[in-house]
């Protein structure tokens, strides 16, 4: 990207902090659900919701995050395309999807403490406040990823 290219930002609230995920990487916005649990599943999961014609894995990201997880009016679902397929995030509320200038994110710097900064591909000040740039393909790790595979393998029918 040159210092030229602007992005599009889905800015979401966890807790009092504010994250974003780039449009591209959402495919959706849905009100929350309460999720159908799986026997056996990895604690990371919260079970799955209906999604069109299929089942898709719930990751509340309020608790991945270490935020208490209370359910409200204004809780949403990001759908997000990850490796293994589709995935739903859990977030307490999202607020708006802006422009900024690709250049004004900026890489974490060694100081960012917190949150797990493997998660966070950059920070962006969004009007006076600072806004988390997640990278959502380094939310699951591999470990994570290959648990939810082979969940979702078994789960086929």
């Amino acid at each position: 990207m040159t210092t030229g290219d602007e992005v599009q930002l889905v800015l979401f609230r966890v807790g009092s902090q504010s994250f974003a995920l780039t449009i591209f990487q959402v495919e959706r916005v849905l009100r929350y659900q309460e999720p159908t649990p799986l026997p056996n599943a990895p604690a990371f999961l919260e079970g799955v919701f209906p999604y069109g014609d299929r089942a898709v894995p719930l990751v509340d990201l309020r608790r991945r995050l270490g935020v208490p997880a209370p359910v409200r009016d204004e809780t949403r679902v990001i759908v997000v395309q990850l490796d293994v397929g589709l995935v739903g995030l859990a977030v307490d509320a999202v607020l708006t999807v802006r422009k900024v200038a690709a250049g004004a994110i900026t890489p974490p710097t060694p100081l960012v403490q917190g949150l797990a900064a493997e998660f966070i591909h950059g920070l962006v000040v969004v009007d006076t406040r600072t806004v988390v740039v997640l990278a959502v393909s380094r939310l699951l790790t591999s470990q994570e990823q290959v648990a939810l595979r082979d969940l979702t393998v078994e789960a086929a029918p």
